[in-house]
């Protein structure tokens, strides 16, 4: 019988991947900032238009725009740590799903133990 597992993928932390991941982060920075920008703008377009009452309008529009700078903050914090982790620690990349074939006999702690695999610069390194 085979089941559905989910597999845990962790990247360790070198250089070049320090780097990527710096690179990352900057970029959804920039474009959050962007959209704090575009927000803006559009909020004060349409109040000039008067189709829309300007309370609800511009509690909407703050709503976004505050959601879009929490998640700027989160990203710098991000970039803190990133700076503070030493090279050779791993980070859990994401999460992937398996399948996993299991029989009569087997051990069951051994079969939903959650696997892991390791990667360095893109390379699978080491599947645990």
């Amino acid at each position: 019988m085979q089941l559905i597992q989910t597999v845990v993928v962790k990247q360790i932390l070198t250089e070049n991947s320090k780097q990527q991941l710096f690179d990352q982060y900057q970029s959804r920075k920039l474009q959050l900032q962007k959209e704090c920008d575009q927000l803006q703008f559009e909020l004060k377009r349409l109040e000039r238009t008067k189709s829309f009452s300007p309370q609800t309008l511009k509690k909407h529009f703050e709503k976004e725009i505050q959601m879009r700078k929490e998640k700027v903050k989160l990203i710098e914090f991000q970039i803190e740590q990133l700076h503070i982790l030493p090279l050779g620690s791993e980070l859990k990349e994401k999460e992937v799903q398996a399948l996993i074939e299991v029989n009569i006999g087997d051990s069951w702690t051994d079969a939903v133990k959650k696997p892991t695999i390791i990667i360095k610069d893109g390379i699978i390194e080491d599947i645990r």
